[in-house]
């Protein structure tokens, strides 16, 4: 091995060639999610360019290679090839925590880690992998080398003294590793054992009724890939033997089979065991303070009985499409099967929650395993279906224009049972503009409500208006109506905001509507219909709301509802929905400062738009003029106006303290209770008041003061006022 600048590397390295490579190198990075960061708390090395690095193997590292290959399970037509991907040098204290390697490459399986010689101490490489972990020491004297799975979890500990060296390698797959199965004795068993779950109903869940059999089974492999290296011809170790056998039983069963990738998340009743007795024997402690990778959750937390457990698919390999495929499917219990424990794994994040008083003590595990997903060939367009809903909807509008009409309506109907969760999909926009399609070319009026029912009428956008147009014209009012109150049902007023329904689907309804609107008389009455209910929700929440004194928060919510606002009442404008305008003119006409508050907010946020705001912006100018034309506050006027709200007799005396236009302070014994009560009545409404407890005497006395904000506040509000009339008559001539 030799390095430009520096010449052969002599084994053992010595100290000097250390201190040349470290000169050569930068710290080493990793990855985090989709970043590349540099952190010495979580890596702590120095990574020399590859480039300028030359190494070169004996034919005895053929072999070598050619052992790994059988040792990690891999067939004999296939071929490890090895990458050099880095060389790290780690000082006296420098280590890496337990991570797991990315597939720099499509055809990476596995890492090659090999130690140079020389003089440390520390610095072990640890693997880990089914809860199991194995440490490994460099020698001084000679290469040693180490593979493992790409999936596997390992760190580097600190050295305690002297250098490190390695070399790091991918090691990409050469060949397909499937093998064949159908001539095994053991695929006939699987058969049989997959018609039996197919048809054996599951018992429910606390009870002893039984429901329907499963509609599916996920076998969980043992090990774990992620998206990019999720292959049938790179499967690991066992996984490769075991998906020829259930592929094989599969066909012979006459059912389909898919590659997936499943999160399962545990939750464990659990405590930690510092906070009680220790459980388990210290003869198994590590003589070097070393703690495995899983200490977080095998040892630091003592785990009981298992809570619940959830599966779900995140991707597969589409059986007829061979391609990678993004989905969604939660699978339950009595579908889920493996040869290997879950808990047996190591999970990729944890998190303990203690107790919280009706709940806590939990241990929450998250994992990642590959999966052989197998259903019934004559249920597979509904169970790829409940996992895609996206390639259902394609399917189904592809079938129906093809002139096969009854065949994709029957197709459909297969869904009904699970499709109601579609609108919990990701994607939303993209597979509603999917089902408006579908809904269209199966020309069958209760299969395209079916389809249409799950979503929520804030995913409807203006690129679909044309089809949503198409829809209205072709299946009428009544069917449209009663789309719209499947798609609002989630529209319920809430104690703050706009429930579920975005503020920014509001500011964008003039675009939908437009949209609308160009599909005829029908989709024109149907764009109208959205502006109605759009206008009853948001008065739903807003109307209740705007009576009471203007409080900062209050303020600024209403001033948030000004954009949707405005874009209901531009909407309303364009279609000519008269009954919108004037209730939109009676809601901002409303007495009172949160009225005023919304309807100033709304004519900011109309921006270039005059249609439908005229009035409003009158009406605007003539409270401000009314207001200006009131005498202001004397010098020497207290007085404070409590709003209206509880009647107590706490509440009466403070009304009657705040209204004195002469007396500042009160002094007032209360007990504890009584006093929060008035802070609460002072503070909901941010009243000029200050209050503070003096703790002397029983009860403690609670001191009111009147503040200067009083004035100062009333200053600001007229000069306010000022600048918005101001605004008004430049912007709108009112």
């Amino acid at each position: 091995m030799a390095v430009d600048g520096l010449g052969p590397l002599r084994f053992p390295i010595a100290d000097e060639q250390a201190v040349q490579l470290r000169e050569l190198g930068r710290r080493a990075r990793f990855g985090r999610g989709e970043q590349t960061l540099t952190d010495p708390e979580v890596r702590d090395t120095w990574e020399i360019p590859k480039e300028p690095v030359h190494v070169e193997w004996t034919e005895a590292f053929t072999a070598v290679l050619d052992g790994m290959r059988a040792e990690l399970g891999l067939p004999p037509h296939c071929q490890l090839m090895p990458e050099l991907h880095s060389v790290l040098l780690y000082e006296t204290g420098q280590f890496f925590v337990p991570h797991q390697d990315s597939e720099k490459d499509d055809a990476m399986v596995a890492t090659l880690v090999v130690s140079l010689p020389s003089a440390h101490t520390g610095g072990e490489l640890v693997v880990e992998h089914q809860g199991q972990s194995k440490k490994y020491r460099g020698l001084k004297t000679a290469v040693s080398l180490v593979a493992f799975y790409s999936d596997c979890r390992h760190q580097v500990l600190p050295v305690k003294s002297g250098n490190r060296v390695t070399l790091t390698y991918n090691l990409l797959l050469r060949g397909d590793n499937q093998v064949s199965a159908t001539e095994s004795p053991l695929v006939g068993d699987l058969a049989t054992a997959l018609l039996a779950h197919f048809a054996t109903p599951v018992v429910l869940p606390y009870s002893s009724r039984k429901g329907k059999p499963p509609a599916r089974l996920a076998y969980l492999l043992d090990h774990e890939y992620t998206a990019r290296g999720l292959s049938w011809s790179r499967l690991k170790g066992s996984d490769s033997a075991r998906g020829a056998l259930l592929r094989a039983a599969a066909e012979r069963a006459d059912c389909e089979i898919a590659l997936a990738l499943a999160e399962i998340q545990e939750t464990w009743d659990a405590y930690d065991e510092d906070e009680d007795a220790w459980y388990g024997d210290h003869e198994d402690e590590d003589p070097d303070g070393y703690q495995d990778p899983g200490s977080t959750d095998d040892r630091q937390y003592v785990l009981q009985d298992l809570i619940e457990t959830s599966t779900t698919l995140t991707h597969w390999i589409g059986p007829e499409t061979g391609r990678l495929e993004d989905i969604s499917l939660d699978i339950s219990d009595a579908e889920v099967a493996s040869t290997t424990p879950t808990t047996d794994m190591t999970p990729y994040s944890s998190e303990y929650e203690g107790y919280m008083g009706n709940y806590g003590n939990t241990l929450d595990r998250w994992y990642r395993r590959a999966a052989l997903v197998i259903w019934p060939r004559n249920q597979g367009f509904a169970s790829r279906a409940e996992a895609s809903p996206g390639w259902a909807l394609d399917e189904l509008a592809a079938t129906a224009r093809a002139g096969k009409i009854a065949e994709a309506r029957e197709a459909a109907r297969s869904l009904e049972s699970f499709w109601h969760a579609a609108g919990r999909y990701p994607g939303q926009a993209e597979l509603l503009g999917k089902a408006l399609e579908a809904a269209r070319e199966l020309d069958d009026a209760q299969v395209a409500t079916m389809l249409l029912r799950p979503f929520a009428l804030e995913r409807l956008i203006p690129p679909h208006g044309p089809a949503f147009a198409a829809l209205a014209t072709h299946y009428g009012d009544i069917w449209m109506d009663g789309l719209l109150r499947y798609w609002t049902e989630g529209w319920r007023p809430s104690s703050y905001g706009l429930a579920q329904a975005p503020s920014e689907w509001f500011e964008d309804l003039p675009r939908l509507c437009a949209a609308l609107s160009t599909g005829g008389t029908a989709s024109t009455a149907a764009a109208r219909r959205i502006i109605e209910v759009s206008w009853t929700m948001f008065t739903g929440q807003v109307a209740p709301a705007l009576d009471g004194p203007l409080t900062s928060r209050r303020e600024a919510w209403l001033t948030a509802l000004g954009a949707p606002c405005a874009g209901i009442i531009a909407a309303a404008a364009r279609l000519g929905s008269t009954d919108v305008l004037q209730n939109a003119r009676k809601l901002t006409r409303t007495a009172g400062d949160r009225a005023h508050a919304l309807a100033m907010a709304t004519l900011r946020a109309a921006g270039t738009r005059r249609a439908g705001f005229g009035e409003l912006a009158l009406s605007c100018a003539d409270r401000i003029r009314a207001l200006l034309a009131q005498p202001q506050r004397a010098p020497g006027d207290w007085s404070i106006k409590l709003p209206t709200g509880c009647a107590c007799e706490l509440c009466e005396t403070l009304g009657t303290f705040l209204r004195d236009p002469e007396r500042r302070a009160l002094d007032w014994p209360l007990a504890k209770d009584r006093r929060r009560h008035v802070h609460a009545r002072i503070d909901e409404a941010e009243l000029p008041v200050h209050h503070e407890t003096r703790r002397q005497g029983r009860p403690y006395t609670l001191v009111l003061t009147k503040t200067e904000a009083l004035f100062e506040r009333e200053r600001l509000a007229r000069e306010r006022h000022q600048a918005d009339l101001a605004w008004l008559t430049d912007e709108w001539k009112v």
